[in-house]
C-alpha cells in the first residue's frame, strides 16, 4: 500500500497544479466579467497542502519504523559502531597484531618425520593439547627453592638431600668421584610414552646444561615426541645394560665407555641417551675381531639404518633437530662407532 501511495503524488501534485492553471485562466475570465480573483497566497496555500500531507507522513512512518519495530538510526548506528562507520584503526591495528602472533606460532612448528618417534598411536593428540602460558622470559624462581620452572612441569634444581641419598653409592660413587654434587642439577618434564600418556620423567644433568634440557624436553613434549620411559640410571642399580634394555632415557650415571676404561660423558652429566633400544650402540670390528659389537642385546635389527622403523633417531628426526640445535653433536655421525642413541656436549 505505501509503494501505492508514494507512486500516487507525483500524480495528485500534477492535479494540483492543474487546477491552479485552471484558476489562473478563471482569473482572467473573471476579469472580464467583473469577478475578483484568486490570491497569490491561496494559491500557494493550495499547492503546499500535498507537500505538507507528505512530510507529516514520512514523520509518522519513521515514528513508527523506531519504536514499534525497535530498529535505530544511521547517528545511533554510527554512535554504537564508530570503527565501523568511522573506520576506526584499532580494529585494524588489533588484528594484525593477531595475524602476527599467529604466524610466528605457525614458524616455530617443526616437521615430523613419518618414521620418527611422532605420534604413531593417536594421530592429532598433540594438536588437541592446551599447553601452559609462561611469562614471556619463560623462566621464574620459586620464592623458597632454588628451582628453575621453566614451563608447568619442567624444571631444574640443585640436588636436594634425598637426590643425593638416592643416588650416592649407584650412580654417585661413595668414593672417588671427581663431579662435585654441586656441578649436577636435578630435572624433572613431562613426555608422552608409547601408549600417548602423558607422564612424569625425571634426569640428572651437569647445571650448565640444564636450561638446554628443559627447552629441548619442553619442545619434544609439545610436538607429542614418543619415549618410552624417562628415569634414573639408579633405578636400575646404575647398570646402563639394563637401563638400555629397558629402552630407558637417562643422562648422568659416573661410568665408562661400554668395553673401555675411559671415563664417559655420561660421567659429568654432558651425555643423554634417547630411546636406546631402537637406537643401539654398535662398534664395527670390535678390538680387531672383525665382529660387530650391537648393545643392547634385542636390538640388532635396528642396527640396520636403512630400515623404517617407529622411534628411530637420524638426521631429520625432531630430537636429533633439537639437540644438535643446542650444541650437541649425536652418536649416530661418529666413523668405527656408531651411537645413536647418544648426544653429548663439551663444556666450554
Amino acid at each position: 500500500m505505501a509503494v501505492v501511495f508514494f507512486a500516487m503524488i507525483p500524480y495528485n501534485i500534477e492535479k494540483k497544479v492543474g487546477k491552479i492553471m485552471q484558476n489562473r485562466n478563471k482569473q482572467s475570465q473573471n476579469k472580464s466579467s467583473g469577478k475578483k480573483p484568486a490570491t497569490t497566497g491561496e494559491l500557494l496555500q493550495i499547492a503546499a497542502r500535498p507537500v505538507i500531507f507528505l512530510l507529516c507522513l514520512i514523520m509518522v512512518c519513521a515514528f513508527l519504523a523506531h519504536y514499534l519495530l525497535d530498529s535505530e538510526t544511521l547517528s545511533e548506528y554510527a554512535e554504537n559502531n564508530p570503527e565501523l562507520a568511522y573506520g576506526d584503526d584499532d580494529g585494524d591495528s588489533r588484528s594484525e597484531t593477531e595475524t602476527a602472533a599467529d604466524e610466528g606460532k605457525q614458524d616455530s612448528a617443526l616437521t615430523r618425520d613419518e618414521h620418527s618417534a611422532y605420534n604413531t598411536a593417536e594421530e592429532n593428540r598433540g594438536e588437541a593439547q592446551d599447553f601452559p602460558i609462561m611469562p614471556e622470559d619463560n623462566e621464574t624462581m620459586t620464592a623458597d627453592t632454588d628451582r628453575t620452572v621453566y614451563q608447568d612441569g619442567f624444571y631444574y634444581e640443585p640436588l636436594s638431600d634425598s637426590v643425593k641419598e638416592r643416588i650416592t653409592g649407584v650412580s654417585y660413587p661413595a668414593e672417588g668421584c671427581t663431579v662435585p654434587y654441586e656441578d649436577l642439577n636435578y630435572v624433572g618434564l613431562l613426555y608422552v610414552d608409547f601408549n600417548g600418556d602423558v607422564q612424569e620423567g625425571e634426569l640428572i644433568c651437569n647445571a650448565a646444561i640444564a636450561q638446554d634440557m628443559v627447552e629441548i624436553f619442553y619442545e619434544l613434549y609439545r610436538n607429542d615426541y614418543r619415549i618410552e620411559r624417562v628415569r634414573l640410571v639408579d633405578e636400575y642399580g646404575g647398570d646402563d645394560t639394563l637401563s638400555m634394555e629397558d629402552n630407558n632415557t637417562s643422562c648422568f650415571n659416573y661410568r665408562v665407555v661400554d668395553g673401555t676404561s675411559t671415563l664417559s660423558k655420561h660421567a659429568l652429566g654432558c651425555a643423554i641417551d634417547i630411546n636406546p633400544f631402537y637406537n643401539p650402540y654398535v662398534v664395527f670390528n670390535r678390538n680387531g675381531s672383525r665382529e660387530t659389537y650391537i648393545s643392547p642385546k634385542g636390538s640388532e635389527i635396528y642396527a640396520d639404518r636403512s630400515q623404517n622403523f617407529p622411534y628411530k633417531i637420524d638426521e631429520n628426526d625432531l630430537c636429533y633437530k633439537l639437540f644438535t640445535e643446542h650444541g650437541f653433536t649425536w652418536g649416530g655421525n661418529w666413523n668405527s662407532t656408531k651411537d645413536y642413541q647418544h648426544f653429548q656436549i663439551t663444556l666450554e
